[in-house]
């Protein structure tokens, strides 16, 4: 049996994660910012790293700039050596969003000479947009005793939350002899979390097969699973996909509220600190005679001199006096004004509020946002990268304030519920 660092990890981060809304209108979903410090493919990169894998290939495609700076030389995360190392692997065909990869298989394929000069015995296929821990090693320790083409981590989920998912029905031994991709009258509770061992030359040989079948969930994993060598590996621990932004406000909070089983640093989660924001060079957080924070994390070179309750501030978060942020989520070097309030809602980079505003105002969280009803309908509100909002402005719930947006784009100080700027 070869070694544990002889597998290749294949990543799949070029998804266009829309329901992310504005979070994803300059970055490709995995580079959103996550819990202060972090990244969402910090996670995924530090499981690979923790379980000792050593070559990894990551797969762009939409907006991919920040992510490739993030991921530098892969040097944060040990990837980096004569035999180990990550590579970013774009759309080959062209540029048109035509051109782009039509699936997940479809992906794969479009760089099975990234697979052919890496032979190894297994393939670890990810997504890079989920929040979770896992050793791989133990999965592929179970792939192989099972003597398995295919395994997929699975857990169990509500039943009313399956038709988000691939759904598998697996006999007792943790063979899946039946799959259902996002169904909306599921027969299991069983989940796929996007995370394959495929055997190397299955893969191959699955690939080259039928160049039509562009998808996992709908193609591959149907027809292996009817030869009857496909498993489920069990997982019991924390597993998040971000990809609304009800979920990724909720996996936030997670980081903050004592036992939900969500810890970055106990996780040894790594990020790159040399990246965009140089949280290297950040200088500890000050707290003024004003400040009050309570259930918060606070992140390095923030100036607190109001209150923050529950709430995320990323590397140079500004709270002026008499300012109040609750049940929010800031990204880095964002500006709360004097006696502004910020309640329920993700700021992006650099966003301003100015003083004597508020964003989150009223206790309507029933009007969903008028333009993208599917996006916001929880009461969270969102503010763009580097949008301003002006002095005495009242923004309600459910809103959006695009990135960029300057004091001029306010015909009113009054935003209702469910508006956007």
């Amino acid at each position: 049996m070869r070694a544990k660092k002889e597998a290749l990890v294949l990543l799949l981060a070029g998804g266009v994660g829309s329901r992310l809304n504005i979070l994803v209108q300059s970055r490709a979903k995995p580079a959103v910012p996550f819990a202060g410090l972090y990244r969402i493919i910090d996670f995924s990169l530090s499981n690979v790293m923790n379980s000792g894998l050593t070559k990894v290939g990551v797969l762009t495609q939409y907006k991919p700039l920040s992510l490739m700076r993030h991921l530098g030389t892969g040097e944060a995360w040990d990837l980096i050596g004569r035999d180990r190392g990550v590579k970013i692997l774009p759309p080959h065909t062209g540029f048109k969003d035509s051109d782009w990869y039509k699936g997940t298989a479809d992906a794969i394929r479009q760089n099975i000479d990234f697979l052919v000069k890496n032979p190894v015995d297994e393939i670890i296929l990810l997504s890079g947009d989920h929040i979770y821990n896992m050793d791989f090693d133990a999965m592929l320790e179970f792939h192989r005793f099972k003597n398995a083409d295919v395994t997929i981590g699975m857990m169990v989920v509500p039943k009313s939350e399956i038709y988000q998912f691939g759904a598998g029905v697996v006999d007792d031994n943790n063979r899946i002899i039946d799959w259902e991709e996002k169904p909306e009258n599921p027969k299991t509770n069983l989940a796929s979390m996007g995370i394959y061992v495929f055997d190397y030359k299955y893969l191959l040989d699955s690939l080259y097969k039928d160049k039509e079948e562009v998808d996992f969930g709908m193609h591959i994993l149907p027809r292996a699973i009817d030869s009857g060598n496909v498993f489920g590996y069990p997982f019991y621990g924390y597993w998040r996909d971000v990809g609304t932004i009800q979920s990724y406000w909720q996996a936030n909070m997670d980081v903050i509220r004592q036992g939900s089983g969500l810890s970055p640093a106990k996780w040894e989660i790594r990020t790159n600190i040399e990246s965009e924001g140089r949280l290297a060079d950040r200088p500890p957080a000050r707290f003024g005679n004003d400040a009050s924070v309570s259930s918060s994390m606070v992140s390095a070179g923030c100036v607190v001199n109001g209150t923050v309750v529950n709430s995320i501030l990323a590397p140079g978060v500004i709270v002026e006096k008499g300012a109040v942020i609750r049940d929010s989520i800031l990204f880095s070097d964002c500006i709360v004004g004097k006696n502004s309030t910020v309640d329920l809602t993700i700021f992006d980079k650099r966003a301003k509020i100015s003083e004597d505003s508020v964003v989150g105002a009223g206790s309507n969280t029933n009007v969903p946002n008028i333009l993208h009803p599917k996006h916001l309908y929880t009461g969270i509100s969102i503010v763009g990268k580097e949008a301003i909002i002006p002095p005495g402005v009242s923004i309600g719930r459910n809103c959006i304030v695009n990135s960029q947006t300057g004091e001029n784009a306010y015909s009113s100080t009054v935003i209702a519920d469910g508006e956007t700027v």
